[in-house]
């Protein structure tokens, strides 16, 4: 067995076909990728006088109308927290490898899928998956996974940086916008951590690691480290997210689109998998309340450019597009 092979994920000649995708989903051109273009955005870049980040505001908002996605370096959260995150991660699907019994743990707090759970139309993805709610952190937390022992403290500290982190976002986000400071403010939590393993793939093009798809969020930020498979939309064209391991990768999802008025775009997204390299990542996606009403603010609508979707409580959005899986037709059937 090779080094950095999951030991569930044995050494295999050839994919098997429960893992093989009808070929309209297989992906393309693996061995000729598209150039990465995704901005890389210095949130230290210097002040302006009135205490603006003026550059990366404007470099924000540049990105999310164009590509719907960014990365973000120099955001301030300690290597250490992230690097703890990752690793604690790591040991959790080190000891589901290690299970020997078959059993798969379910519980209130959290979901474990691992490859031969998580399936599209009979194919299964090829990934495993842990994934867990965050909010209210204080009584999720108790819900998490126990192993291992330091798993609860590590990610609570992640948390509650990523929070900070989402929150400066969505600030920067309202200033582009011409929106009131705060408008997000007691809107939005980070409510749920999709952590993800993908083992090394015999053939990654008749596989994919998560399937096309938009995010029911209003952003979600990804630390992928070093790794690269995670691909984004742009022009009719799969254009690939550089991997920087200092950096975050924030996407605007389908709920600031909405309240944008479409300014900003949610686009389509998905991993493909890798020969030789484990990918390991960890998504995390802020939402509204689930009684929040979503909808345009009213500061970006006007006779000249109408309200394009309609108002609708976060929950009751959720409910209508359960039936699209993973969102994919979210954004189109929210307009009226």
């Amino acid at each position: 067995m090779k080094e950095d092979k999951d030991a569930r994920w044995f050494e295999l000649e050839c994919v098997p076909k429960e893992y093989i995708f009808p070929m309209e989903y297989r992906p393309q051109n693996l061995d000729s990728p598209v150039c990465d273009s995704i901005p890389v955005i210095d949130l230290a870049k210097s002040k302006a006088a009135n205490g603006h980040n003026s550059q990366p505001v404007e470099e924000i908002l540049k990105a999310s109308q164009e590509f719907g996605f960014f990365q973000v370096i120099n955001h301030g959260m300690a290597e250490k927290t992230v690097t703890d995150a990752i690793n604690v991660l790591k040991e959790f699907f080190d000891m589901q490898a290690k299970n020997t019994t078959g059993t798969v743990p379910h519980t209130k707090g959290y979901i474990y899928t691992n490859s031969t759970d998580f399936a599209k139309d009979g194919v299964h993805l090829w990934r495993e998956n842990l994934k867990h709610a965050c909010h209210p952190l204080e009584e999720c937390v108790r819900l998490w996974p126990d192993t291992p022992t330091r798993y609860q403290e590590v990610i609570a500290a992640y948390i509650i940086e990523i929070q900070k982190l989402s929150s400066r976002i969505l600030e920067m986000i309202c200033e582009g916008l011409g929106l009131k400071q705060g408008y997000f403010k007691d809107t939005s939590e980070v409510q749920l951590l999709s952590s993800n393993l993908y083992p090394p793939c015999p053939d990654p093009s008749l596989t994919l690691g998560i399937l096309a798809h938009y995010d029911p969020s209003l952003l979600t930020i990804l630390y992928q480290g070093g790794s690269t498979g995670l691909q984004v939309m742009k022009d009719g064209q799969w254009v690939n997210v550089g991997a920087n391991p200092n950096a975050f990768v924030v996407n605007i999802g389908n709920q600031l689109e909405i309240i944008s008025n479409r300014k900003l775009k949610s686009v389509k997204h998905r991993v493909v998998n890798n020969t030789h390299e484990t990918r390991r990542s960890i998504a995390t996606f802020v939402n509204p309340s689930p009684d929040c009403i979503i909808e345009p603010a009213k500061h970006l609508v006007n006779e000249l450019e109408p309200s394009l979707y309609p108002a609708s409580q976060y929950k009751d959005y959720v409910l209508r597009n359960k039936a699209f899986g993973d969102y994919t037709a979210a954004i189109q059937n929210a307009l009226r």
